[in-house]
């Protein structure tokens, strides 16, 4: 992982009541510059171990004072939104990772088509925000639950009125994707970011419209499904590891001092990549191909099947 920077926490606000707001300052060197779309890495420390979150900026590019993260509580945490949202405290220092864009608007895009469910409003709270400087054409189209997930519903539609449409009980509009899809030109590309249903859901639809894969983009940081705890075999070194049920393979590995390259800890990247040549594994990663499941995996992610032991390449 890349080096880490030190922060102080500046602002904390309650959004809603499962959604915070967390500023952050820098304590030493002055904050790197970052893209719309980009996001950090938080380390919090857990009893346990650092747990290491990525979270998307959300806060104007053209804004090098401070980073701004909005974290949903989840349900079922492994902690880092509990540790978040009910031990983090105004003044805490954390550290965290410097910027890392893999949520990019496309350079040849003549319009964007922005699709948000719940939390994943956050990237495009900077795409939109870096929109106001660029003049580019775009739309936003807002699904969530009213007093729960509708995070600056207020803020989007007064700083950007016609181009936010919402999606919810008290709109009473519901999202047709086929219809917004087929409406689009060739030269708009669509940009998505929420769960895992509406993710799918606009990638089949585009493909059944015949879009180009290349006009679709999508960003979804998985956090490491909880699971049964297994082992794993380091082939290389003939060292076993057991991984509990709440700790990533990455994790730990981490723990016993094996260091993966790693970038966004949720099956996106592809930087953690590892072979492996026996044991049979759930693939959860937005990576590889059903072939390169074959033999390899992503440890931020990647799981055993019940009752296994997966022989790593290390």
């Amino acid at each position: 992982m890349s080096s880490t920077v030190a922060v102080r926490v500046k602002q904390i606000k309650q959004i809603t009541p499962v959604i915070r707001e967390f500023s952050f300052e820098s304590t030493e060197q002055e904050l790197l510059p970052f893209s719309s779309g980009s996001h950090i890495v938080v380390q919090l420390p857990l009893a346990d171990r650092v747990l290491r979150n990525a979270y998307s900026l959300m806060n104007d590019p053209y804004d090098q004072y401070e980073y701004k993260i909005a974290v949903r509580l989840q349900e079922q945490s492994r902690g880092g939104s509990k540790y978040l949202h009910e031990r983090v405290k105004v003044g805490d220092q954390l550290k965290i990772s410097a910027p890392l864009n893999l949520f990019s608007l496309h350079s040849q895009a003549q319009h964007h088509v922005f699709i948000a469910g719940g939390i994943g409003i956050t990237p495009f709270m900077s795409h939109m925000r870096y929109m106001l400087h660029a003049r580019d054409s775009f739309e936003l189209h807002y699904a969530c639950r009213d007093g729960i997930s509708n995070a600056y519903e207020e803020d989007l539609r007064y700083l950007f009125q016609d181009q936010v449409h919402i999606y919810s009980e008290k709109t009473q509009q519901r999202l047709d994707i086929e219809q917004l899809l087929s409406q689009q030109n060739l030269n708009s590309h669509v940009y998505i970011c929420g769960p895992e249903r509406l993710i799918q859901a606009v990638i089949t639809t585009a493909k059944k419209l015949g879009w180009s894969p290349n006009r679709v983009h999508w960003e979804a940081f998985n956090s490491p499904t909880p699971g049964q705890a297994f082992e794993i075999y380091l082939s290389k070194s003939n060292k076993k590891i057991h991984v509990p049920s709440d700790f990533s393979m990455l994790e730990a590995l981490e723990a016993c001092d094996i260091q993966i390259p790693n970038l966004c800890r949720g099956g996106v990247c592809g930087q953690c990549v590892t072979g492996y040549s026996q044991g049979e594994v759930e693939h959860l990663d937005h990576y590889l191909s059903v072939q390169e499941q074959q033999h390899s995996l992503m440890p931020c992610v990647s799981r055993a099947q019940a009752g296994q032991c997966i022989h790593l390449d290390l």
